[in-house]
């Protein structure tokens, strides 16, 4: 569909001297029938369109608002193709800022020109669009159709800057490392595989930065973060999409306590920035991120949401069968400390509005933190919860290069006996912490996730412009 103007004939660009909004703020005190005198240029896409005779009214709309178009017999070049126009046309359009005797603030079109006709017809996506799939598959669709998710998006870019700048603010470098890994490292996930032609070369897409930022507190950054993109080849479901964005950081010389108290008064900071309060609905529930956040460990919160008092010395097969009671597989090689996470995570984790931190995790589900110094078994991590998902991870970081070694062998056995989630031995990461690592704390934030709770959005895929998807028929290739 088209509005009869060649491709050709578009100009190659347009002088812009106002958005929408600021056409509606800077006029609003002109009176009804009232003529400003002043002329401004704006652009954007045609919403609406009737006519009346010698006359023809427009919707214009940008990415700051609305805003009325006037065009009028005598004043206004080519009115007829004006009141031709298609809904979802782009075009340019100047003259005097006018409210009309109806008091509707409007541009009075002297001159206009089409920037790009819209060849698809948006028909009643104009008042809605509310299939999912489109939604989703059709984004640049979705955006125009539904002002929630165009709020959507925006403040994710502003929950993003607003990490930036609170990061920068409490003296952290922001530094870019690999997305290509020769070594599954990192995190316990499957990766996904690719090949580089040139070097005849195995990769891995990573599935997280956590050991080249170590290795930069190594070579003198005391203070290291990334904001980027992580690969996991896994599931999808409301929580969780392949590719996802995560903040980590590492602090030299903090252990996990300084870090909890980094990330509550990070998150409540940045959502005091984009929402302008800590005291947040969510999913129809209050949800308070004021500081300072409960304090818990993994088996506390357990006994108190199944009634079961249990630890990492607890039995095997005692851990094996409360498990298997919840409907979970149990893995024969799995031993109390994985038993004991995946029964915290079939009964309890869900069941925790919060915000909580869980505190203590079992030494066999946490290959890089350190091992607890009161308790046995046990790591320093904790997870933060809230609405009855985690938030993120974070640790203090096990700085020793013999029990690093340890534990990554232990997790190559496991990969080598089919566990794809497990990590490789990580030589180059070996090396670099011989060479001395300090005392040093490290989280992992969900930039996603945090945004799903600062726009009240049950699913993931709201929060992300374009979430993975099974393609049409015909998309992609099957070769």
């Amino acid at each position: 569909m088209d509005s009869g103007t060649p491709i050709s004939e578009v100009p190659y660009r347009y002088d812009v001297t106002h958005r929408s909004a600021e056409v509606v703020a800077g006029w609003d005190r002109l009176g009804a029938g009232e003529e400003s005198g002043d002329v401004v240029s704006v652009a954007g896409r045609v919403m609406l369109l009737r006519t009346q005779g010698k006359v023809a009214f427009a919707q214009l709309r940008d990415s700051s608002g609305a805003v009325q178009l006037f065009a009028q017999s005598g004043v206004t070049e080519d009115l007829d193709g004006f009141a031709r126009l298609n809904l979802g046309d782009w075009i340019g359009a100047r003259g005097e800022v006018v409210r009309t005797r109806r008091g509707e603030l409007s541009v009075k079109v002297r001159e206009w020109v089409l920037l790009a006709p819209a060849r698809r017809s948006f028909g009643d996506k104009w008042r809605g669009v509310s299939d999912v799939e489109t939604r989703y598959r059709q984004r640049e669709v979705d955006l125009w159709a539904n002002e929630s998710s165009r709020r959507t998006l925006r403040i994710r870019s502003e929950l993003v800057r607003a990490l930036r700048e609170r990061m920068w603010a409490l003296g952290f470098v922001e530094v870019e490392t690999p997305m290509l890994h020769v070594v599954h490292s990192g995190g316990e996930a499957r990766p996904f595989r690719t090949h580089h032609n040139a070097l005849g070369l195995d990769l891995f897409l990573r599935v997280a930065p956590e050991l080249y930022l170590k290795r930069l507190v190594v070579g003198g950054f005391e203070k290291v973060f990334e904001i980027g993109r992580n690969f996991r080849n896994e599931g999808i479901s409301p929580r969780h999409n392949p590719e996802f964005t995560m903040l980590e950081a590492y602090w030299a010389y903090a252990d996990y306590q300084d870090v909890m108290a980094l990330f509550e008064e990070l998150v409540a900071g940045v959502a005091a920035d984009v929402v302008a309060t800590t005291e947040l609905t969510y999913q129809g529930r209050p949800l308070d991120l004021t500081p300072p956040w409960r304090r818990a460990t993994m088996t506390e919160l357990i006994s108190e949401h199944t009634g079961h008092s249990l630890s990492v010395r607890t039995p095997r097969d005692e851990l094996a069968g409360l498990l298997a009671s919840t409907g979970a597989s149990v893995e024969e090689s799995w031993g109390p400390g994985k038993l004991l996470a995946e029964y915290y995570e079939k009964t309890t984790e869900t069941e925790l509005w919060g915000p909580v931190f869980v505190c203590d995790f079992p030494e066999e589900v946490s290959p890089l933190a350190r091992r607890h110094r009161d308790g046995p078994g046990l790591v320093e991590r904790f997870e933060p919860v809230v609405a009855g998902r985690e938030l993120g991870n974070a640790f203090s970081e096990l700085v020793d290069p013999d029990d690093q070694r340890e534990r990554f062998a232990a997790q190559a056995a496991r990969r080598a006996a089919g566990d794809e989630e497990a990590m490789a031995l990580d030589e180059e990461y070996l090396r670099a912490i011989e060479y001395g690592l300090p005392p040093t704390g490290g989280l992992g934030l969900g930039v996603d996730r945090l945004a799903m709770l600062l726009t009240d959005s049950a699913n993931i895929r709201e929060v992300i412009a374009f979430p993975t998807l099974r393609p049409e028929r015909g998309e992609g290739s099957a070769q």
